[in-house]
């Protein structure tokens, strides 16, 4: 579609047609009034636009710069914008306050894939096995109603002409476009119909923290238009260049020594060092910033840059308050490229805690995280993805009152770093009193649960940063273990706990992640708690074992308000990879790549021992969807049950109330508030002993009849002190409501 065309309404016949085609909005909820949506399309460039000149790849050369133009994701931005300004559509939702429970509403439960991970037939992509419909009559089986897709769009950079690969598992996007590793705009589209056609919907990704080095870093090199604008990079006068460091001969750029980068930051070049160094690795990340070689621009001056990169080398921050507002203008294309040309419902977005950077004075490390600036840029992105139908949660692991401040006026939705690895802990030790803390720590600050995505295993590490009481809270003091000690000991005490029970000779097969977690899957997590340590001896009863502690975590992160996640490695119960098989991929400290095996979901490559991206294949203890659909007592099939009873009840989009004391150490009792103002009670043993349990709150209606919701037996009745005994088995938990007395029954 050209810039000139006029954008056709989603309820807008083509010409010709008879009757309007049904809108996404209207397939998927058809018994209620569509919300409309405009649609646009990015620029669609052509094959000789795309083709590499036989020229060099230098600033001077039009054709070059022409060439990297065609590709940027600023100009894409400035096409679908073009398109949409001016159309009454734009103004068809509320778009001003996150709203949490909307969005648990569209899809509470969901799939998180991995492209490069997912196994796929003989000549079928990545999104076209997302989209079968084999696939979604499954989901809709188990009770999933959303697939987050991962990233799937051109990642990597451009060194020259040429393509460089991605070097943070497509994190690091550099286009709009799809990349034709994991299918076509076309089948992204096909996919969003059919999850639509089954009651679900498709969660995309944006990262509005940063990009690769693709055709848009490129040209800020070059130093044109609007460009250079997009990134907090610095101009370095060449009567300061001595103070950087040379990049060696084929070098794309060099990581400043903190030498280096108090130097420039005395000089009022950039504003040095930030807050914490993510992925930290000596000699390759020992600050957040990076110098490129000499580099001519479009007009022929020789310039040298320093860039600001959060996260690795090849990833350039973003930088939201320039005065060409570039980098704003980027994020938001790319965000509405995936609403209205592509059809997703939803979007994650990935390190948007790190949008605002400032000097600090007396020269203490710069203001980089918490940062106003920050929730700003964030309540830009979600009003503009609630304006035109869509939600959006954040991937934020911050202090629990960053998360809060940001999703109040920002995402829909928040990731659960809050107690996710507090209830990892809970299970590697069979003690709730760290995921009790949290849980209270978090009521306290009035963090809403239902506003969390409750996650299993992702692509990512197991993460115990702990951020909320390592930095902001460092000093404030804390009850646990029978003393009364500070954040920093805390989450030390907590992160040592982890690396003892969970990898050296408890868990030879995880690995320490630089300083920011365990690489491992949830079932090696199980394996390293149930005290196997050859993953090769695993027999079938103590896949029985593994099974049952992993639907513990699922009732955990099930039964209470908010959005429940699980992968795919999940739902076949992989293992991590051997080393030796990832060799290349963990030789920088990459260590996450041994919990991305591949993994078969629908026995579409039975034979195959890696995916069509070339993971290798990871051993897997539950099988295949059609194999566990088959067997009652499989681990899909029971995840159904605790899924059913969770929708039933509509338990997603309660509150939680009360997180009371306990008088086994093994126990965890949540108290929820639901809509219709009854109240839900979920008991649950983090022990692989039996367990007869005291369940008592002052949130618990005296007299009440306690009922087994999954089950519809009564339990027993509230007792005088506001209280109740139930029996556990090992590994069990229970999904309770609490009814008022039956007048019938009473004197």
């Amino acid at each position: 579609m050209s810039t000139t065309e006029q954008p056709m309404a989603a309820d807008e016949p083509a010409e010709g047609d008879v009757t309007p085609e049904p809108s996404f909005e209207q397939q998927r909820f058809a018994a209620r009034p569509a919300r409309l949506r405009p649609r646009a399309r990015r620029h669609q460039p052509g094959p000789d636009e795309l083709m590499a000149r036989p020229f060099e790849a230098d600033g001077r050369n039009r054709a070059y710069v022409e060439w990297l133009v065609d590709q940027s994701m600023l100009a894409d931005a400035t096409t679908l914008g073009r398109q949409l300004a001016g159309h009454h559509l734009m103004w068809a939702n509320a778009y001003a306050a996150p709203n949490p429970r909307a969005a648990v509403e569209q899809a509470s439960v969901w799939y998180t894939a991995y492209p490069l991970s997912l196994m796929t037939a003989p000549r079928q992509s990545f999104l076209g096995a997302l989209g079968s419909e084999e696939l979604w009559g499954a989901f809709e089986e188990i009770g999933i109603e959303a697939v987050h897709t991962g990233p799937v769009k051109l990642a990597g950079g451009i060194s020259g002409w040429e393509p460089t690969p991605s070097i943070d598992g497509h994190f690091d996007r550099i286009s709009m476009a799809i990349d034709p590793l994991f299918g076509t705009e076309q089948e992204f589209r096909d996919m969003c119909e059919n999850a639509a056609a089954h009651g679900g919907t498709i969660i995309d990704d944006i990262v509005p923290g940063h990009t690769g080095k693709g055709a848009d870093f490129r040209l800020a090199e070059l130093n044109y238009q609007d460009y250079p604008g997009i990134y907090h990079m610095v101009d370095i006068p060449r009567d300061a260049w001595h103070l950087l460091p040379d990049v060696p001969e084929g070098a794309d750029a060099v990581n400043l020594s903190p030498e280096a980068e108090q130097a420039l930051a005395e000089e009022g070049y950039i504003i040095g060092a930030l807050q914490r160094v993510i992925f930290y690795e000596p000699g390759v990340k020992e600050t957040n910033w990076s110098a490129t070689p000499p580099i001519r621009d479009h007009q022929g001056v020789e310039r040298r840059w320093v860039y600001l990169h959060y996260f690795k080398e090849g990833q350039p921050s973003i930088n939201w308050l320039d005065p060409t507002f570039a980098g704003m203008r980027l994020v938001m294309g790319d965000a509405l490229h995936s609403l209205l040309d592509l059809g997703s419902g939803g979007l994650r977005l990935d390190a948007n805690g790190f949008l605002g950077v400032e000097k600090s004075l007396n020269l203490a490390p710069a203001w980089s995280e918490g940062h106003p600036l920050s929730q700003a840029a964030n309540q830009l992105i979600g009003s503009m993805v609630r304006k035109v139908g869509g939600f959006t949660f954040q991937e934020l692991n911050l202090t629990i009152d960053d998360i809060k401040n940001t999703g109040a006026v920002g995402p829909d939705l928040s990731y659960d770093f809050i107690t996710r690895p507090a209830y990892q802990v809970a299970l590697a030790t069979g003690d709730t009193e760290f995921l009790r803390l949290t849980l209270r720590e978090a009521i306290a600050l009035g963090v809403d649960q239902a506003s969390l995505v409750h996650a299993l295993q992702n692509h990512d590490e197991l993460t115990y940063e702990l951020v909320h009481f390592a930095t902001r809270h460092a000093n404030d003091t804390y009850s646990f273990g029978g003393e009364e000690v500070t954040g920093t000991v805390l989450a030390e005490t907590i992160r040592q706990t982890l690396r003892d029970k969970l990898t050296g000779e408890a868990g030879p097969y995880n690995a320490v992640f630089v300083q920011n977690g365990i690489a491992c899957t949830t079932a090696s997590i199980i394996t390293a708690t149930l005290g196997i340590t050859d993953l090769e001896d695993i027999s079938p009863a103590d896949t029985q074992r593994i099974m049952d502690a992993h639907l513990l975590l699922c009732m955990y992160n099930a039964w209470q308000p908010g959005v429940f996640a699980l992968s795919g490695w999940d739902l076949v119960g992989a293992l991590p990879l051997d080393r030796s098989q990832v060799r290349g991929l963990i030789k920088d400290g990459d260590t996450r790549w041994i919990e991305r095996g591949a993994y078969d979901l629908m026995d579409a490559a039975p034979d195959a021992a890696k995916s069509a991206s070339g993971m290798p294949r990871a051993q897997a203890l539950y099988g295949s969807l059609p194999q566990q659909l088959g067997d009652p007592g499989s681990f899909a099939r029971r995840l159904a049950r605790v899924l059913e009873v969770r929708k039933r009840n509509d338990l997603a989009t309660g509150a939680l109330v009360d997180v009371p004391d306990v008088a086994s150490r093994s126990l965890l009792v949540l108290v929820n508030r639901l809509l219709d103002d009854s109240t839900q009670v979920t008991v649950l043993n983090f022990a692989e002993e039996a367990l007869t349990a005291r369940v008592q709150s002052e949130h618990i209606p005296p007299a009440g009849r306690v009922v087994d919701l999954a089950t519809l037996t009564p339990v027993g009745v509230v007792d005088d002190l506001g209280g109740f005994t139930v029996d556990l088995p090992p590994f069990g938990g229970l999904v309770l409501g609490v009814r008022e007395p039956d007048p019938d029954t009473e004197e």
